[in-house]
């Protein structure tokens, strides 16, 4: 930076992956200030290197220069930043691309398989940075001065726009193969700004150049659309012709934009909603009539923007004078360096954006302080009734998710009026925007009791993605819709849900607007590489546990029991899909340990023991005596009752070190509570005994088992569990929540095989015991409420800390128990089929990314 303040920055073509630009503080003209970078720079090995910008050219033996290497050099003045610098080494030769339509990444980073330090992304989170819009900024840089009209009010706008075009005459955000009509977006929009204000003529003609030699892409259907590119992109063909621009064009090429447009416009025109309005306004600078200020006003915000665009507030500025508007492009042009961003503010969104994506990948362990911080702010933020979430209906919609699912007390009395009406009557709306509609669909599912409102925002935003799916061709954006159809947050496991993200994780990062935009501090690589790293090491891990856990099953003979299903790996990929940290080992071991022995125990009441087995296995359990070999009655209690007897002790002695205090008593006394209430049943069988529904679930949702499972891992987790907080009534609730739901989703599944059977089943008992005649399925309807109010019911005791005395991170795991039996229930007996869970068992235990 000179004396005078100058800034000049040298970028090359942002092809590629995000790359580096020098800032110099020479006054000399661009060619020395390329000389210097071609002798300066050094490659991380310290050998010297010419240096090129990046060009339409092939390199066969290209580097990348991390910021790290290249620190402030006062003695030359050079300055690297993370935009777009190529190290080429000496001696190789540039094969020239193609200059057709297409062009040719030419930057492919190193492949690096150890992951980048968590503080290479910690520290970006503290500030989020905003890529800056060649579109936004030709637009600002058409804004006359209120001095003289003859004049830009930004000239440093203009410079910015000579400083940042690509070797191949286009502006606009790094390459992308399908951002072309961001490329003509951009470029146009640049070549306009300068013939507004006749500067620049060489940089016009090759502008010029590209836009014609690339006009086919606007017929491409795969390539990424701008908002309102239908309509913009001709006015501004006219607008050029207008400042006596030469574009000669074809005919087809004309009569393809023409229509497009008049078929956009009419949807647009022809619609009387206030969605139409908002859209015809978002796209005000490409109308033939510019609309009046009073339309306009309505849409302004409180920073003086108009819809937070930079572009849309420059053209209403260029044709309607305003302080605030001037105020608001005045802050972005010093903020952003002589450029602006394509939406501005957008902090709260790309910060939730983050946590939802280190969330969703599984590495938000790394960042917990951070996404807090985060969280808390935003927090501050909804109290305060901030426009930036109250004007969006994405933002407002993820940051009532994700408060909520940690904890803040938040109300949904926000999300009341944003039924299907009021979405149509928003932007949004007239978009038809999916990812709008997904973070509402999203958000409904964390529903607390008596908030029917979000039964209603459930209803009609599930039939809008689904019709959407219905009719449009199958691509990479439905597929999420489609995966967060099938599985609905109360029904997936978190692991699986960080494999598929990680699978689909795209280190482009960009959003669509009128252009893309960009998160510029945050390398997706590094995000990337991270959760790749930290998902492998889990799962060797998780294969080690699983070894571990067939030598006990072994070593106790459990697999000599041939009466029993075998479902340790079930029972273990339960453990690993949700309680996925490396550091839960024990959580884990306990939790697996248990469910193959629940699984065990209810398979001998069920059909593997007789009455005599089953009265003394419990006997021993009551007696719990150390000398049982004579006192069992057959070879098969012998074997069952030392395998609980022994798992018992060992993890009791482990749960009391954690404690600090003897808990051992207490895991058997949940054992012994479960095996009373399978005798129950199995009395009920035996005498031909039918209860009522109500003493069916008072004792079914013990029998099934969750109880040694999820009550005795609790001591695992971490805080101490006093005597007072077991004996709570929010213990037992929780409990018995949870079981319920497990209870009911297992019996609609399992229903025609226990019908067949004469065997109890709460659909049976609801068809039989009715006021009046009821269906199997109007049984089952009937069912499927009871569990949805059940798990409502679980979902605001876990997240609610008002009174509450049970730990949080105890409580999650009643839910993330709720989470599993959904999942295994939700389209048949998944725990019982042999083949059901395969493939989810492989690929969080057995298969690395």
């Amino acid at each position: 930076r000179s004396s005078a303040g100058d800034s000049r920055r040298i970028s090359g073509s942002e092809y590629g992956p995000p790359l580096y630009s020098c800032t110099c503080s020479s006054s000399s003209s661009s060619s020395s200030y390329l000389s210097m970078a071609a002798m300066a720079v050094r490659t991380a090995a310290g050998v010297l290197c010419p240096l090129y910008l990046t060009s339409p050219y092939q390199d066969t033996d290209h580097k990348l220069l991390p910021s790290s290497f290249c620190p402030g050099n006062k003695r030359t003045g050079i300055y690297c930043h993370r935009r777009l610098l190529l190290l080429r080494s000496p001696g190789r030769h540039l094969q020239a691309a193609s200059q057709g339509t297409e062009r040719t990444p030419v930057v492919s980073e190193p492949e690096d398989h150890n992951p980048p330090p968590v503080g290479r992304i910690k520290k970006p989170l503290q500030k989020i940075e905003l890529s800056v819009s060649s579109y936004d900024t030709a637009w600002v840089a058409m804004v006359p001065s209120s001095i003289s009209a003859k004049n830009p009010q930004f000239p440093q706008c203009i410079e910015w726009i000579l400083e940042n075009q690509h070797p191949d005459g286009s502006w606009g955000p790094p390459y992308h193969p399908y951002l072309m009509k961001d490329f003509l977006f951009s470029t146009l929009a640049c070549v306009i700004a300068l013939k507004r204000w006749n500067l620049g003529e060489e940089h016009m003609e090759k502008g010029i150049r590209f836009v014609l030699s690339n006009l086919s892409f606007i017929c491409d259907e795969k390539q990424h659309s701008p908002t309102g590119f239908n309509i913009i992109f001709p006015r501004m063909i006219e607008f050029a012709k207008d400042l006596g621009l030469h574009l000669p064009m074809s005919h087809t090429d004309i009569d393809v934009m023409l229509h497009n447009r008049e078929v956009e416009l009419e949807r647009a025109t022809r619609s009387s909603s206030k969605g139409a309005e908002a859209y015809l306004a978002y796209v005000a600078e490409g109308l033939d009539r510019f609309p009046e200020w009073e339309m306009l006003r309505k849409y302004q915000r409180t920073n003086g923007s108009i819809f937070d665009s930079p572009s849309t507030t420059a053209a209403l500025l260029t044709h309607h004078w305003d302080v605030k508007c001037l105020e608001y492009l005045s802050l972005l042009v010093q903020k952003f360096g002589n450029a602006v961003p394509t939406r501005y503010p957008l902090d709260i969104l790309a910060r939730l954006r983050m946590v939802d994506c280190l969330e969703g990948l599984g590495i938000a362990q790394h960042f917990r302080n951070e996404i807090n911080s985060i969280l808390d702010e935003v927090y501050r933020q909804w109290l305060q009734g901030n426009e930036e979430i109250n004007s969006s209906i994405a933002t407002c919609a993820m940051a009532f998710r994700l408060l909520r699912m940690h904890g803040y007390k938040i109300s949904s009395g926000f999300l009341t009026q944003m039924d299907e009406d009021f979405f149509y009557s928003s932007l949004e709306g007239h978009l038809d925007d999916i990812n709008t509609v997904l973070e509402l669909y999203k958000s409904s599912q964390l529903k607390f009791p008596t908030e029917w409102f979000l039964d209603k925002l459930n209803f009609w935003t599930s039939n809008f993605l689904a019709e959407k799916i219905s009719n449009i061709r199958m691509g990479e954006s439905l597929e999420e819709v489609d995966y967060a159809l099938k599985f609905p947050s109360f029904a997936n496991l978190e692991r699986l849900d960080h494999r598929r993200n990680i699978k689909h994780f795209s280190i482009d990062n960009f959003q669509t607007l009128k252009t893309t935009y960009m998160l510029c501090n945050i390398d997706g690589k590094n995000v990337l590489d991270l959760a790749v790293e930290e998902f492998n090491k889990c799962q060797f891990i998780y294969r080690n546990e699983l070894e571990h856990l067939q030598r006990w099953i072994e070593e106790n003979r459990l697999d000599q029991l041939n009466f029993a299903r075998q479902k340790l790996s079930y029972c273990y990929f339960s453990a690993a899909a949700t309680l996925f940290p490396s550091e839960m080992s024990d959580v884990r071991v306990s939790w697996a340990k248990n469910g193959v022995l629940t699984t065990l125990v209810d398979d001998f009441f069920d059909v593997g023991g007789s009455k005599e087995e089953l009265i003394n296995l419990i006997q021993l359990v009551e007696q719990w005596d150390e000398n049982y070999a004579t006192d069992c009655f057959s070879e098969q209690v012998k074997i069952l009752y030392s395998a609980v007897h022994s798992t018992i002790n060992e993890l009791g002695a482990k749960a009391s070190i954690v404690q600090k205090h003897n808990v051992t008593s207490h895991i058997i006394e949940i054992w012994l509570d479960l095996m009373q209430s399978m005798m129950r049943e199995t009395e009920w069988m035996q005498k031909k005994i039918v209860p009522t529904l109500e003493e069916y679930l008072a004792n079914g949702y013990v029998s099934f088992a969750l109880g040694p499972i999820i009550l005795s891992t609790l001591y695992f987790v971490g805080p101490e569990l006093c005597p007072d907080i077991i004996k709570d009534p929010e213990y037992h609730k929780l409990f018995k929540l949870v079981s319920t739901c497990g209870r009911l989703l297992n019996d609609i599944q399992t229903f025609e095989r226990e019908d067949k059977e004469g065997k109890l089943n709460s659909v049976s008992l609801l068809m039989l015991q009715g006021d009046r005649f009821m269906s199997e399925e109007g049984a089952k309807k009937e069912i499927r409420c009871l569990i949805k109010s059940n798990r409502e019911e679980l979902l605001k005791l876990v997240l609610q800390k008002e009174g509450s005395v049970v730990p949080r991170v105890c409580k999650d795991l009643f839910w993330k128990m709720s989470r599993i039996v959904h999942f295994f229930y939700m389209s048949n007996d998944g725990f019982t089929s042999p083949n059901e869970m395969v493939s989810a068992v492989n690929a969080i235990i057995h298969e690395p990314i």
